[in-house]
């Protein structure tokens, strides 16, 4: 299972994609960009919700401005591959080809994507290629 440390719920996922997409950023500006998104929330919940990912380790904070400045400390590539492994082993015990298999029967790719899948499949089956 995923170590729980990147766990997050869907109020503090929203808050480090905002920090992920604008970096590093003031409680104004994580505000702001929530509303642009559609997230209707107060300054003092972003303000608490910021503390608690600070508090998680999940965001620093830079304090020698008038506003504090926070960072998310783990990468979105990091949160994605501890959500995916999660889901494996949730849904699938650890198995990722019934997971890319149901991906592949249930949503849409773009042309490009399908390319990309079929070059990763050939490199797959290229001769001398160790199978793990």
């Amino acid at each position: 299972m995923a170590k729980r440390e990147y766990e997050l719920g869907a109020a503090e996922f929203q808050i480090l994609k905002v920090l992920w997409d604008e970096g590093p950023s003031p409680v104004r500006d994580v505000l702001d960009q929530l509303h642009k998104r559609g997230r209707n929330v107060a300054y003092t919940t972003v303000q608490t919700l910021l503390t608690r990912l600070e508090q998680k380790g999940f965001v620093v904070s830079n304090k020698s401005e008038l506003a504090y400045v926070f960072r998310a400390t783990l990468s979105r590539d990091r949160v994605r591959k501890s959500r995916v492994k999660s889901l494996l082993s949730q849904l699938y015990d650890g198995a990722a080809a019934p997971l890319v298999l149901q991906l592949i029967r249930s949503e849409r790719f773009s042309e490009d994507e399908v390319r990309a899948l079929q070059q990763m499949i050939d490199e797959l089956d290229a001769p001398g290629k160790a199978q793990s």
